[in-house]
């Protein structure tokens, strides 16, 4: 009863709180629906089902405040980008119009028009919010400069560091111009060992074969890995060694100012995502699709934004438009729908609609194989992924890298199975082509341990791993694992609590800790860590029944 008092209140606050229902409001315009609506699309949270609620309230536009902005952010997150610039249009001189999103969704359209000059009263009036949120102020910035850029056709003297976001727009800049540095510049930028730059690895590309350099083009791609590169680069590389070279030109131009700034928006987008911040993603993610919808692979962007809100139905949709004229992103699709259905209705639905899928390709990628060898790894079907990477073997030149990954996965399968001979063997065959792979160094080394064989040298490697891999936290729990085998319980514990640190839900690392504090007597602790990895999701039934006995009877006795 008192719950129900006080959401009447609150309702009542709200509407005489408002300008939609103050005194000012013309009441031949008030209807209940409209509140009804209003308060549904709310609460919907920006989904197509809000978009519904939003649109049969339209008179609120008119009234209140912060409904235009609602709207407006609705429309843009729902793909709606050219009627959220419409909607503005149609109110830009009411009070209610002046906020960042309305002012930037303008901007946006001149941009998409060329009207540059017209951008810098728009440019002027957007200063006036640049501060009212995180990105708000390197948006403005940097779309100033490009708009200097556009008009002058020069080089912008704006020396503002934004760090990595500098580092890009530079190379864009010079490529616009066409510059002879041009190519240099995306060279550093991709071997900058600040970040991960690989994506411009595909914009570089695009400059080279623009510039009739196919030659440097086809050497390029022999050196790239398909089995570790992104979506965009895998494209790249089946673009040129298929010699259909004119697909580059189709999806992006440096020359086009809009594809520019579409791709600025898509790294907007993606430091929002990896501050978890979805919607404003999406949003900015949507404006980079309306910059340049021909570059429909940053599609994959949103794809990922729902899938972790689980939003499948969208996930779903947004899918149907990658279709069997580019296989990468058709494969790409298969998998995707894979994991919805393995979250909703388990691994061996998943398996199988994944097997259906691979068994319509006649003639599969090595790419597709290697996807299909994996997967049954992570099902634990272990001796048909030994299949799949045998048949990558037989394809492959010895002395590749991808040759060196595919043996590092067939002997960790191998290990599964017990088979410690033939996991050794592809495992030293591996390290015999990269010697410093830090992950089958770990892997051959953290092997070697648990079957207590070269001890010294097991360390020596997982050692060697952890100088490459300082803040991986699979390697600094095999290191710490190492010095507990051998006693040394100190330097035990230093590298598992960082390990714990970083992983704190990981059941090995849990375990691995316990074990330690319990050396350590540590006890009470030893079992809370035993404890949560006795009631992790991820615990085999092995590790299960092991724990259980720890627990009763302490490390010693089990």
């Amino acid at each position: 009863m008192i719950k129900k008092f006080k959401l009447t209140l609150f309702i009542v606050f709200f509407i005489y709180q408002t300008s939609v229902f103050s005194k000012t409001t013309d009441d031949k315009n008030f209807n209940p629906k409209y509140l009804s609506n209003y308060l549904s699309a709310i609460i919907s949270q920006n989904t197509e089902d809000s978009l519904k609620h939003f649109n049969s309230s339209k008179i609120l536009i008119n009234k209140h405040d912060k409904y235009l902005k609602k709207y407006v952010l609705n429309l843009t997150i729902n793909g709606q980008v050219q009627k959220a610039i419409t909607v503005i249009n149609q109110n830009k001189n009411k009070i209610n119009s002046k906020f960042f999103e309305a002012k930037l969704l303008l901007l946006i359209d001149n941009f998409k028009k060329k009207n540059f000059n017209q951008n810098i009263k728009l440019l002027n009036e957007l200063q006036r919010y640049r501060d009212s949120e995180n990105f708000n102020y390197i948006i403005y910035e940097v779309l100033k400069s490009y708009n200097d850029l556009f008009l002058t056709r020069e080089l912008n003297s704006n020396k503002k560091d934004f760090g990595k976001l500098s580092l890009i727009n530079e190379v864009f800049q010079y490529c616009y111009l066409d510059r002879t540095e041009t190519n240099s510049k995306f060279i550093n930028l991709i071997n900058s060992s600040e970040g991960n730059y690989t994506r411009y690895l595909f914009f570089y590309l695009n400059n080279l074969i623009k510039k009739n350099d196919f030659k440097s083009a086809i050497q390029i791609s022999k050196d790239i890995n398909i089995f570790e590169s992104n979506l965009l680069i895998q494209q790249s590389k089946q673009w040129i060694d298929s010699s259909d070279f004119s697909k580059f030109d189709n999806f992006f131009s440096c020359k086009n100012e809009a594809d520019i700034i579409a791709e600025f928006f898509f790294l907007i987008s993606n430091f929002y995502a990896s501050d978890g911040n979805f919607e404003k993603s999406n949003f900015y993610s949507n404006i980079s699709i309306y910059l340049n919808p021909k570059f429909y692979f940053n599609l994959t962007h949103l794809v990922s934004n729902y899938f972790e809100a689980n939003n499948y139905e969208k996930v779903r949709k947004l899918l149907k438009n990658f279709s069997k004229k580019e296989e990468i992103y058709y494969w790409y699709k298969f998998k995707k729908i894979s994991k919805i259905i393995y979250n909703e209705e388990g691994a061996d639905k998943s398996l199988s609609y994944i097997e259906k899928k691979f068994k319509d390709y006649s003639n599969p990628s090595l790419k597709i194989i290697n996807d299909m060898a994996n997967i049954y790894k992570r099902n634990k079907e272990f001796e048909k992924s030994i299949n799949f990477y045998s048949l990558l073997l037989k394809k492959l030149n010895k002395n590749s890298e991808e040759y060196a990954d595919v043996l590092y996965r067939r002997g960790s399968s191998y290990e599964r199975l017990g088979d410690d001979k033939r996991s050794d063997n592809d495992l030293l065959k591996s390290l015999s082509i990269k010697p410093n792979d830090p992950y089958v160094l770990n892997y051959l080394g953290y092997s070697w341990l648990e079957r207590g064989y070269e001890i010294q040298e097991a360390i020596n490697m997982l050692n060697n791993a952890y100088n490459q891999k300082k803040n991986d936290p699979y390697i600094i729990d095999s290191v710490g694992w190492g010095y507990y085998l051998i006693g040394d319980y100190i330097n035990a514990e230093n590298f598992l609590r960082k390990a714990i640190q970083i992983m704190p839900k990981d059941p090995i690392v849990n375990d691995h800790y316990g074990d330690v504090l319990w050396k350590l007597n540590r006890k009470i602790q030893a079992k809370y860590y035993w404890e949560s990895a006795l009631n992790s999701e991820d615990s085999e039934n092995e590790m299960k029944i092991n724990i259980s006995k720890k627990l009763l009877k302490g490390l010693n006795e089990s």
